[in-house]
This record gives C-alpha cells, sequence and structure tokens, in this order.
C-alpha cells in the first residue's frame, strides 16, 4: 500500500471542502491533500438548466435513496431520492443553484445554544468573503450585507422571466412584501420576496470547483486526487491520546493508498458522507457499530444522528402563457435535446443532413439559442428555471427565524423527469399528456417549512465503506411540521389567487386524493387533502445537515470530541437546519473553517476576515 504525507488531508471536494482545501494551500509552505470520490465536472454541469440531467447519473451523483417516514405513499417505490453531488464541486455542482443564506436570527439561534462564535454578526463577514455579486436592478439588496469581488459568482438570471416577476408581484399582494432576503434583516413576520440570486456568473453555474479550485488548480502545494473513495481514518494513541493520522482510499483501479496528516485531517463529505466515513472508521456509537462488525475507536453516539432535511409540496398550475413550455426549453438547450427518442432530431447527428426544412429550421434555431448563452450567458438556460421565492413566519412558532420559504418553479417538466428523477408517477395528474403539454406552460409553487422539527439519521448498513447507508429521513414525526406544511401550501394558494394578468389555471389535484376528500374546485382543497396530498407527494430540497452536529459530535471550533487532529467542516456540523437552502451556509462553514485552522496553527492565508 502506498504512502504519502501532507500537513492536511481533506475528505470531500463539495461546497464546503474545495473552499477549506483552496484557502488553506493559499499558504504555500502548506501541504494539502484533497481527496473526491468523483472526478471532474461532466460540460452539462455548466448549464444552469440541464440541472435534472445530473442526478441518477452514477458519474455524477450517490443516488443514495431514504425512508421518507410519514410521507412518500405517492413515492415509486416509497423510498426518498437522496441526490448529493460526486464530483470536484460536489453538491454544488448539482443543485438548483439557489443562493440563500439564512435568517440572520437562525445563526443567533445556534450561538444562543452554546455554538460559540457562530452568531448572524460572526458568519456574516464568511459569506462576504465568498461573494461575488453581480449588481442587478432586478432585485432589491442590502448593500451592506455583500462582495462583488469574492471567487462565488452571485447573480440573477438574464432575462428574467415574467413569470418569476410575477410571482413576487402576487407575494406582494398576498402579504410578503420585495426585499433582500440576504440582507441584515429579513424582514419581520411578514417576511420578503424576490428573485432568486443564484450562484451563476455570466449565465454559468458558479460551484465550489470553478469557484475556488479550478483557478488554483496548478498550486504546487495543493495535491487533488479524484477518484479517490476514503475508506477509513487512521488513527493512533488511544482514549485520551486518540489522534487521527491520516485517510486510508481506493482508486479507481481498486488499489489501497494511504495520505498521513502531520497536522489534520478534515472530513467534508456531507450530512451522509462525514458520518458514514467517521462510523466505519470506529468512531460512533458502539454497540450500532458492533451490530455491522466495526470495532469501536471512539463512542460518540450522536455521529449520524438529529439529522434534519427540509421537504416541499408541488402546487401545480395550469399556466399556458405564463409558464415556460417545455418545447421551448428543449429548443433553447441546443440539438442534442432535440433529439430521438425524446425529441424530433435524429438520435445520430450525422443524419441531419437530409432534414426536412422544419427540422432544419428548428435545428439552426436551437443552434442560435445555444451560441447566445455560450456567449453572452442570456436566455433559458442561464437558471434552473426555480427562479423566485419569499420567506415568512406561519405564527406557529420560531419566532426567531421565518418557518416557511415558498419557491416558485417558471415550467411544469416532462412526465419522465417527474417519474424518474422526482419518482413521482402519472398518475398524480389526471390527463398527462394533455396537463403536461410540452407546448403549454404550467408552473410550480413549491411550499416548503424551512424549520422543521423532525429528526432522522444515518447508519451502517455494512463495515464497507463503499455500500450505501442506512438513511432515515423520519419526515413528519414531529406533528408541528404538518401543521406548517398546511400553513405554507395554503399561502402558496394565496399567492397564486393574487396572481396578475389573467391569472393562473387550474390547480391540478391528484384524481385519487381529490375523489377521497370530494375535492370541489369551486371551494378548494381541505386543509385534510393539503395534508394528503403532503404526505403523498412531498418530496426532498436536497438539505440534509446536523449528523455531526456541534454540541454533540464536534465544538465549537468543529474538532471532533475526544480526537485530536480531526475536524468536520461542512453542513452536518449545522447544530440546526437554516431557514432557507443550505449551500450557502455550507460555503460559509468552509470559509470559517479554513480560517479556524489557519489560526490554529499560524498559516499564512490570503485573508482572515473573523478569527
Amino acid at each position: 500500500m502506498s504512502s504519502e504525507q501532507f500537513d492536511f488531508v481533506v475528505v470531500g471536494a463539495g461546497s464546503a471542502g474545495a473552499v477549506l482545501a483552496s484557502r488553506l494551500s493559499e499558504d504555500p509552505g502548506c501541504r494539502v491533500c484533497l481527496l473526491e470520490a468523483g472526478g471532474p465536472p461532466p460540460p452539462a454541469e455548466m448549464m444552469p438548466a440541464a440541472v435534472a440531467s445530473l442526478q441518477n447519473n452514477p458519474e455524477t451523483d450517490w443516488m443514495f435513496d431514504g425512508d421518507p417516514g410519514g410521507v412518500g405513499k405517492g413515492v415509486i417505490g416509497g423510498r426518498m431520492m437522496v441526490p448529493r453531488g460526486k464530483m470536484l464541486g460536489g453538491t454544488s455542482g448539482i443543485n438548483y443553484m439557489a443562493y440563500v443564506r439564512g435568517h440572520p436570527g437562525d445563526f443567533d439561534s445556534w450561538a444562543e445554544s452554546g455554538a460559540a462564535g457562530w452568531s448572524y454578526n460572526d458568519v456574516l463577514p464568511y459569506f462576504k468573503k465568498s461573494e461575488g455579486l453581480s449588481p442587478s436592478g432586478d432585485v432589491v439588496i442590502d448593500g451592506d450585507a455583500h462582495n462583488t469581488e469574492g471567487p462565488l459568482g452571485v447573480s440573477v438570471r438574464g432575462p428574467v422571466l415574467t413569470s418569476a416577476q410575477q410571482f413576487v408581484q402576487a407575494a406582494s399582494a398576498a402579504g410578503i412584501p420585495p426585499g433582500d432576503y440576504n440582507g441584515r434583516n429579513r424582514g419581520g413576520p411578514d417576511g420578503v420576496s424576490s428573485l432568486f440570486q443564484t450562484t451563476t456568473k455570466n449565465g454559468m453555474r458558479s460551484s465550489t470547483y470553478h469557484a475556488f479550485l479550478e483557478p488554483v488548480a496548478d498550486r504546487q502545494n495543493l495535491t487533488i486526487v479524484p477518484h479517490a473513495m476514503a475508506q477509513r481514518v487512521t488513527f493512533e494513541g488511544e482514549g485520551e491520546a486518540l489522534r487521527a493520522t491520516g485517510v486510508e482510499y481506493r482508486d479507481a483501479d481498486g488499489n489501497t493508498h494511504h495520505v498521513t496528516a502531520t497536522k489534520e485531517v478534515v472530513l467534508s463529505a456531507g450530512a451522509v458522507g462525514s458520518p458514514q466515513l467517521l462510523m466505519v472508521s470506529g468512531v460512533g456509537d458502539a454497540d450500532e457499530l458492533a451490530e455491522v462488525g466495526v470495532d469501536s475507536v471512539h463512542h460518540l453516539p450522536a455521529v449520524g444522528k438529529h439529522l434534519k432535511d427540509h421537504l416541499h409540496t408541488g402546487l401545480y398550475f395550469e399556466a399556458d402563457g405564463v409558464g415556460e413550455s417545455m418545447a421551448e426549453i428543449a429548443v433553447s438547450l441546443g440539438p442534442d435535446a432535440l433529439r430521438a427518442p425524446a425529441g424530433p432530431l435524429p438520435a445520430d447527428p450525422a443524419e441531419d443532413e437530409n432534414l426536412p426544412p422544419e427540422l432544419a429550421g428548428l435545428k439552426a434555431e436551437a443552434e442560435r439559442r445555444l451560441t447566445e448563452w455560450a456567449t453572452t450567458g442570456r436566455g433559458i438556460p442561464s437558471s434552473s428555471l426555480y427562479d423566485a421565492v419569499a420567506f415568512f413566519s406561519s405564527g406557529l412558532g420560531d419566532e426567531h427565524s421565518h418557518d416557511i420559504q415558498i419557491g416558485f418553479l417558471a415550467c411544469g417538466y416532462t412526465p419522465d423527469i417527474w417519474r424518474d428523477v422526482f419518482r413521482i408517477d402519472d398518475n398524480y395528474f389526471e390527463d398527462p399528456a394533455t396537463q403536461l403539454d410540452p407546448m403549454k406552460g404550467v408552473v410550480v409553487i413549491l411550499p416548503n417549512p424551512v424549520l422543521p422539527r423532525s429528526e432522522g439519521s444515518i447508519t451502517l448498513a455494512s463495515a464497507d465503506a463503499s455500500a450505501k447507508p442506512i438513511i432515515n429521513l423520519n419526515y413528519f414525526d414531529d406533528p408541528h411540521d404538518v401543521k406548517v406544511m398546511v400553513a405554507a401550501m395554503r399561502k402558496g394558494l394565496e399567492i397564486a389567487a393574487a396572481w396578475p394578468g389573467d391569472g393562473l389555471g387550474a390547480l391540478m389535484v391528484p384524481p385519487k386524493l381529490a375523489k377521497a376528500h370530494r375535492y370541489d374546485a369551486a371551494e378548494g382543497p381541505s386543509d385534510a387533502l393539503l395534508e394528503d396530498m403532503a404526505r403523498h407527494y412531498s418530496i426532498t430540497v436536497y438539505h440534509l445537515v446536523s449528523t455531526c452536529r456541534m454540541g454533540d459530535v464536534v465544538d465549537s471550533d468543529l474538532k471532533v470530541f475526544g480526537i485530536d487532529g480531526l475536524r468536520v467542516v461542512d453542513a452536518s456540523i449545522m447544530p440546526n437546519i437554516v431557514s432557507g437552502n443550505t449551500n450557502a451556509a455550507s460555503i460559509m462553514i468552509g470559509e470559517k473553517g479554513a480560517e479556524l485552522v489557519a489560526a490554529e496553527h499560524g498559516l499564512s492565508i490570503g485573508e482572515m476576515v473573523g478569527v
């Protein structure tokens, strides 16, 4: 088994790990090894509108799934998908690019719970350090909360979609005023609505790979090892003298290597990968580890516990003339999106020479739109179509923050995407061929309780680090979450009813549930019907956190309790989930984690903004 020595070994090149490795290697005397199980991102990763194609691809997605607990009755197979990015950039390369930091009260509550140094005022400098905002007159911006010089692209899509603007107008009419949801004050109980700020630059994805690793890939003191599947953390000593010494990993050919860390091992493998790697290395609940044949090195029972995630329930509306039709989106993605078997162009481009005039014209228009996006960053491909959002308080609790987020999707997708990506089958629609007609517009309003109280877990199915862990999502275990979901859906319906112009068309209610609840469109859905829709058809928002949370697994400096030379720096350390999309907070954790490490070891990194 080969072995190589570094100062720091970082496992996982995702939202936090890429930031951490890049920042640490700013000190030329510091030797950093970054291990990543995936490889470089494929070309489709750069196109925001191609995001759905990155799921269910074993080259870019770990393709986990989990037990959904109190939901998932209508999900195919009864299992919730748990996509996690498997590439340089990690999940920042497969997400829908919403740049949302969270409510200031989220972080103040972290500090109040014992996470010293993690209040809003403490973390704001790290959000700003990363951010390279491209100002836009289409959104309200709190200038003092933002930065235009950081490496991470943040922007508003161009051109702005009319339907997304209408969502903000409708939300305002429903009592949620426009504002900067990433500002220093996200508003009171009335909340705030806005077009999404997204992790894009010039209309292309700005993942942590593109922002933090790609520009420094030639640094002599940064060794990036792709296709490196971490097997276990290695240790020396025992008891109070236990110390992490390195990481064993397996390369693409199945060969095992060992990299040693003279200073620290840092796990940044995410809310699934970090607890799994700790547990297969013998750090976790000793009794649970014994059940799968893992010898306990250090009993730390909270590893893998306290899992939280966001869940949303789609409200689908007929919206021809408002939403973007899938036919127009396909043309905008270029000729390859129009090829057989799904499209009208031949599967083999070599056959394009004999296209009839109408198809030749269609191909030419697709090429024109694709070129426009590639050269100017403008057009349909420049966002995931998840383009606007509102935050507000239900009044049911959690007064320190907003407990509801309502997202807006400007298209209806295709039956194939609903079935294969989101695991919702055609039975959701009374007439899918008509309701999801690719020539017509559909929009989706996405109510999302963002301060759930239900907790799940990650446990081992095997002592083999390559085996998928057991993910128990446990949604709706706490009845409070059901109440907030129904309140969120009610607000989503209010926004739909306040739509400007000619308004939206009919709400699509699954026929089986409509019949069971004797749904009358004129009267609207009952609370019981809304809850039943949520229990059948709500899906993950891909925001798993808190499985190595501060106070239970790591301290406020992100050091694993009881083990020297070992930290966790990723979304798993959040004491509680933030009230919004989690990627921006994960990047912030990478920035703060880098400064914590640098301060302890006297590294000279480019800029220290907080420690």
